[in-house]
C-alpha cells in the first residue's frame, strides 16, 4: 500500500479502504437522502451498521427535502473504529458550469468546519463525487488538494487529514495533478 505525505505531514495521500481507517472522524461522500446508496456510502452503511440509518433518518426530520449539494451532517461511527462519519453530497458534474468547481470545495470545507466544531483531530475523506456523480478526477484533484491547504494554513486544530483512494490508478491521479 502507497503513501505519500505533504504539508508538514498533516496531509496523507493514501490507497485503502476508508472504513477501516483509524481517525477520530471519516468523511461519507452521500447522496442527499443520507440513506445509504452505492460506492462509498454503501460501504460505509454497511459496516457502520444500522445505528448510522437511524440516525440519518432523524436528521432527514429537519431536512424534507434531502441534504443539500456541499452542505455537512454528523452522525456517530457506529461499528467503525472513527468516533464520526461527517455526510455531505459532492456535486454530479455537468460539464463544470453549474458551480460544480464552488460546491466540490463546500463539501470539504463544510466537512472540515464541522470536524473542528465537534473537536475533531484527525478525518479522512475519500474522493467525493468522482464515481458515480462523474466529476473528472484530476480536475477535483486540483480543487480538494487547494482547499485542504487553505484550509490548513487558516486552521491549526486538525492534526491529520487523510485522503483515501480506494484505487491505486484513482490516487495516482490525484498525486499527478497536485504536485
Amino acid at each position: 500500500m502507497s503513501e505519500s505525505s505533504f504539508y508538514n505531514n498533516k496531509i496523507i495521500i493514501k490507497q485503502g479502504d476508508i472504513t477501516k481507517e483509524k481517525v477520530d472522524a471519516i468523511v461519507n461522500a452521500a447522496n442527499s437522502s443520507l440513506m445509504g446508496g452505492g460506492g462509498v456510502d454503501g460501504a460505509i452503511h454497511r459496516a457502520g451498521g444500522v445505528k448510522i440509518l437511524e440516525e440519518c433518518r432523524e436528521i432527514r426530520k429537519n431536512l424534507p427535502e434531502g441534504l443539500p449539494t456541499g452542505q455537512a451532517v454528523i452522525t456517530s461511527g457506529g461499528n467503525l473504529f472513527a468516533k464520526y462519519i461527517i455526510h455531505t453530497v459532492g456535486p454530479i458534474w455537468r460539464g463544470g458550469t453549474s458551480s460544480e468547481p464552488k460546491l466540490l470545495k463546500d463539501c470539504y470545507i463544510n466537512s472540515l468546519d464541522l470536524a473542528v466544531k465537534h473537536g475533531i483531530k484527525s478525518i479522512a475523506f475519500p474522493a467525493i463525487s468522482t464515481g458515480i456523480y462523474g466529476y473528472p478526477p484530476d480536475q477535483a484533484a486540483k480543487i480538494v488538494f487547494k482547499a485542504v491547504k487553505d484550509f490548513l494554513s487558516q486552521n491549526n486544530s486538525i492534526d491529520k487529514i487523510v485522503l483515501v483512494f480506494f484505487q491505486k490508478s484513482d490516487m495516482d491521479i490525484f498525486l499527478n495533478n497536485t504536485l
